[in-house]
C-alpha cells in the first residue's frame, strides 16, 4: 500500500533519514538547496535554506544535523540557524559537488561526491568525516558517488556508483571505520535501474533505488537479485526505513530532467512516499559529535 506524504513535488528529493526520537523524517531537496522535516504525527513541516546545493545529510547525537552543502560539510543546529563548516572536501565545486551520505555504525559522517558535469569522469571520492573534523579518502575514481548503508552488525557495507553502474560490497569494522575485501556484487543496466539511494533490512539485505527503472530492487548480499518492487513514481531517489516498528520505507524521487524518458508529465514525480516492503531497516546511526 503506497501513503503519499505530501502534494508537493521537489525537483531532487534526497536522503531521507529517520529521527526515531521525534517520529519526523527528514529530506533533502538537493537543486533547491533545502533540508526539510515532516512530523508524522502532526504533519507539520519545516525546511532551513542552504546556499548551494544539499547533497545529504544525518542526524548528530547532540540535536544538530550533519549536512553536505556543495563542497563541504557543515554542522548545523536547527534551533538557532547557526552553522559552522566541518570539514572542506571538493574544494573544486561546482565541477564536483558532494552526494550520498548517511552516518556510519561508527558515528562518522561517510559522504560521497559526483562529477556534477554532463558527461562524468572517475573524479569523485567517498570521504569519512569524524566530529573533531579529520576527512579521510576512502575510496576514490567514483563518477557519482552512491547508495551507502550498512547491515545490522555494523560489519557491512553497501556503496554503489550510479554511473558505473554498479553495487560494491565491502567489509567494515564499526570500531574504527575501516573497510576491506572490496567485492563487485552486481553491474547493472538503465532496465534493471542504474543505482541510487539505499538502504538495509534486518535479514541482511539491500535495497536500492533503481532511478532509471522506476523501481526499488533488493539484492542479497552476494548481489542476486530476490525482488523488483515498481514505484509509483518515475525516478525514486533514495529509501529510508523508519516509524515505531522500522517496517515503513519512505521514498524520495525526482521530478527534473524526465523529459528525455518522456516522464516530464507524469503526476507523480517529484513526490514523496511511504510503502511497507514487508521487512523491517536497519536504523541508522547518529553523528558522534558532542555538544
Amino acid at each position: 500500500m503506497i501513503e503519499w506524504l505530501l502534494e508537493e513535488r521537489f525537483r531532487l528529493g534526497e536522503s531521507p533519514v529517520w529521527d526515531e526520537r521525534r517520529e519526523a523524517l527528514y529530506w533533502v531537496d538537493i537543486p533547491a538547496g533545502n533540508v526539510h522535516v515532516l512530523d508524522l504525527a502532526s504533519r507539520q513541516r519545516r525546511h532551513w535554506h542552504f546556499d548551494g546545493p544539499v547533497g545529504s545529510m544525518g542526524l548528530a547525537e547532540s540535536g544538530r544535523l550533519v549536512v553536505a552543502v556543495a563542497g563541504n560539510v557543515l554542522l548545523f543546529d536547527p534551533q538557532t540557524g547557526h552553522s559552522t563548516v566541518l570539514a572542506e572536501l571538493e574544494p573544486d565545486f561546482p565541477k564536483l559537488r558532494l552526494n550520498d551520505g548517511k552516518v556510519g555504525p561508527d558515528g562518522a559522517f561517510w559522504v560521497g561526491s559526483m562529477d556534477d558535469r554532463p558527461v562524468k569522469e572517475e573524479i569523485g571520492s567517498l570521504y569519512r568525516v569524524t566530529a573533531d573534523g579529520r576527512a579521510e579518502r576512502k575510496i576514490d575514481g567514483l563518477k557519482v558517488s552512491n547508495g551507502i548503508a550498512w547491515t545490522g552488525d555494523g560489519r557491512t557495507m553497501f556503496h554503489s556508483d550510479s554511473r558505473g553502474p554498479w553495487i560494491d560490497r565491502w567489509n567494515f569494522d564499526p570500531a574504527t571505520g575501516e573497510i576491506g575485501g572490496r567485492t563487485r556484487i552486481h553491474n547493472l543496466t538503465n532496465e534493471e535501474g542504474r543505482p541510487d539511494g539505499g538502504a538495509c533490512d534486518v535479514e541482511g539485505t539491500y535495497w536500492s533505488c533503481g532511478i532509471s527503472a522506476g523501481c526499488i530492487n533488493r539484492f542479497d548480499r552476494d548481489g542476486n537479485l530476490l525482488a523488483k518492487i515498481e514505484a509509483p513514481v518515475p525516478a525514486p531517489t533514495m529509501l529510508a526505513f523508519g516509524a515505531k516498528d522500522m517496517r515503513t520505507a519512505y521514498v524520495t524521487s525526482l521530478s527534473d530532467g524526465l523529459a528525455d524518458r518522456g516522464l516530464a508529465d507524469h503526476p507523480n514525480r517529484g513526490r514523496l512516499f511511504a510503502i511497507d516492503l514487508g521487512v523491517a531497516g536497519v536504523p541508522v546511526a547518529r553523528f558522534a559529535d558532542q555538544d
